[in-house]
């Protein structure tokens, strides 16, 4: 029987070779300025053979920045960087979007290397620690809560990134909508504790996403505009007791926009079927992710439960993976002791199948 994840799929305004999508993944590769280097660029083009790269997350703003060497897109080095990243991809007739993420008060001051403000839709700091430079995990910074006024412009910033993305040649951009982070916090009773028109009911609660999401629409077309969730996801200090609740009201929100597609972190909750709860509120493109093999990723786009799968860690030591897919070859497994370090080792240096 043909493998369905071979399978060519126009993904809004994009058309994509297969339906094999590389997650996005925080590599800490970054060059000095937070501008993608050469080494960026190798990581990026060896994995072009995926119908659509996710980039890592990307910080839109310098307030956006959390953790150590993560990549911006607010100067123009980092823009010119990224140029060559997607030249790279393109070269061997990929496609790359560009995950648009805000740490929001996910932040370790020692990471970023400039002064930046520390926001959050209130001032409740996360209580999560998180790595420093070194690795290791220190309490995060307590933030500011944004005052009302001032979200209207957060929202402008994430429209200026997604243009300064397509500017770089990238073919679109995900907003980061999960994991603990600016969005996800908005989102989230556990942190947002706002009784102004951006806190309260869930419905509230969702406003400031769709707002960026409009935002990130009418800024370069919502055919090339996606976002991710992790409904059920406790990481960084969310509430995940009610998912449903938090999730169904920006799904909705969302699903009027005419977006490219959801990107779902399937967190296999023992109570919630949660691409299920998706497809009742969202009638576009599901990308599924979270541990998937290939059987099982075949499976749940042959099942119409999703149009594509999305695989991480077994991108990072398959770098040909798609081919592996294809061959049914064995998978490589990547060295965790370098996900974050090492430079070239356990980054570039994983090889492809001999011959």
């Amino acid at each position: 029987m043909a493998n369905v994840l071979l399978d060519p799929v126009i993904l809004g305004g994009m058309e994509l070779r297969n339906r094999i999508v590389m997650a996005p993944m925080t590599r800490d590769r970054a060059g000095a300025d937070d501008v993608p280097g050469d080494i960026m660029v190798e990581y990026y083009r060896q994995r072009a053979t995926a119908g659509m790269i996710v980039t890592e997350g990307v910080q839109p703003t310098p307030a956006g920045k959390g953790y150590w060497r993560t990549p911006g897109i607010h100067s123009a080095a980092q823009i010119a960087g990224w140029r060559r990243v997607a030249d790279a991809v393109h070269a061997e007739g990929g496609r790359i979007v560009m995950q648009l993420m805000h740490c929001g008060r996910v932040v370790v001051a020692a990471n970023r290397g400039f002064d930046a403000d520390v926001i959050a839709p209130s001032a409740l700091s996360c209580p999560d620690p998180v790595p420093g430079p070194d690795g290791k995990p220190v309490p995060t910074e307590m933030p500011r809560a944004l005052d009302a006024a001032e979200i209207p412009f957060i929202v402008e910033e994430f429209a200026q990134a997604a243009r300064n993305a397509r500017a770089a040649g990238l073919d679109g951009v995900e907003l980061h909508c999960a994991s603990g982070y600016l969005v996800n916090q908005f989102l989230n009773p556990a942190s947002n504790t706002r009784n102004d028109e951006w806190g309260g009911s869930a419905r509230n609660r969702a406003r400031f996403a769709i707002a960026v999401l409009a935002a990130l629409a009418r800024a370069i077309g919502g055919d090339r505009v996606g976002f991710r969730i992790s409904p059920g996801n406790p990481y960084n200090g969310m509430d995940a007791s009610d998912p449903a609740a938090t999730f169904v009201p920006l799904l909705q929100g969302a699903d009027e926009l005419g977006l490219a597609y959801v990107h779902v972190v399937d967190m296999n909750l023992p109570d919630l079927d949660t691409l299920a709860m998706v497809r009742a509120h969202w009638r576009g493109a599901v990308i599924a992710n979270n541990m998937l093999k290939p059987q099982s990723a075949q499976a749940l786009i042959a099942e119409g439960r999703a149009e594509l799968a999305s695989f991480g860690r077994a991108f990072i030591a398959n770098p040909d993976l798609v081919a592996r897919i294809g061959a049914d070859a064995p998978l490589a497994k990547p060295d965790y002791a370098k996900l974050y370090t090492g430079e070239a080792a356990g980054y570039t240096d994983y090889p492809a199948l001999a011959g």
